[in-house]
C-alpha cells in the first residue's frame, strides 16, 4: 500500500515546488513558502533564495522573450493598446520604480516584464532591479504567509474536524436539487 506523507513530499520537493511555481506564477507559491516556514517544514533562508532564483529567472526569461519579439508581441496586444502606452510611458519616466512595482500589480504580473524587454529598457538595469524586486516582493510574501499561517493553519484544522458533516450537507443538498430537477422536469412534459 502505497502510504504518502504531507510532510515528507513538502521536504524533498518543497523547494522545487517553490520554484516552479514562482517561476511561472508567484504569490499562492510564495505565500505557501512563508506558510511552510511557519510551520518548521522549510528554511527561511531557503524559501527565500528560492523564490527570488523562481521570480528573476521566469521575469529575465519574459523580459528576453519581449526584447527579442517585441514586434509581433505589440501586435498581439492591440485591443489593450492603451494599458500597453501607459505601461511604456511609466516605464520611460519611472524605470525603477515601474520594474520593481511590476510584481505588485495585478494584470501585469506576466505581460509587465514582456512590455518591460519590448520598451528596449537596457538589459542590466532590468537584471539589477529585477532582483530588488524580487527580494522586495519575496520577503514581503513570505512574511504574510509566515503570520497567516498560523490562521490559515487554524482553519484548515476546525475544517478538517467537520469535513464529514460539511461533506454529507453538500451531499444531501445536491441530490435534494437533483430530485427537484427531476420532479420539475417530468411535471412539465405531463
Amino acid at each position: 500500500m502505497l502510504h504518502l506523507n504531507i510532510k515528507e513530499l513538502i521536504a524533498h520537493y518543497g523547494y522545487l515546488a517553490l520554484f516552479i511555481g514562482c517561476f511561472a506564477e508567484g504569490e499562492t507559491f510564495t505565500l505557501i513558502g512563508g506558510i511552510t516556514v511557519h510551520e518548521g517544514l522549510l528554511n527561511f533562508t531557503k524559501v527565500l533564495l528560492t523564490t527570488m532564483a523562481g521570480g528573476i529567472i521566469g521575469d529575465q526569461f519574459l523580459y528576453w522573450i519581449g526584447r527579442k519579439y517585441s514586434t509581433r508581441i505589440l501586435q498581439k496586444l492591440k485591443k489593450h493598446k492603451n494599458k500597453v502606452i501607459k505601461a511604456r510611458r511609466l516605464i520611460k519616466s519611472q524605470p525603477s520604480l515601474f520594474v520593481i512595482g511590476v510584481r505588485f500589480m495585478y494584470g501585469f504580473r506576466i505581460i509587465g516584464p514582456v512590455i518591460i524587454g519590448a520598451s528596449r529598457l537596457n538589459s542590466m538595469k532590468f537584471f539589477i532591479l529585477n532582483v530588488v524586486g524580487a527580494a522586495i516582493w519575496s520577503l514581503t510574501f513570505i512574511t504574510l504567509g509566515y503570520y497567516a499561517g498560523s490562521i490559515i493553519i487554524y482553519w484548515l484544522y476546525r475544517f478538517d474536524q467537520h469535513f464529514t458533516y460539511l461533506f454529507s450537507i453538500g451531499f444531501v443538498l445536491l441530490l435534494l436539487i437533483i430530485v427537484s430537477y427531476i420532479f420539475i422536469y417530468k411535471k412539465k412534459d405531463k
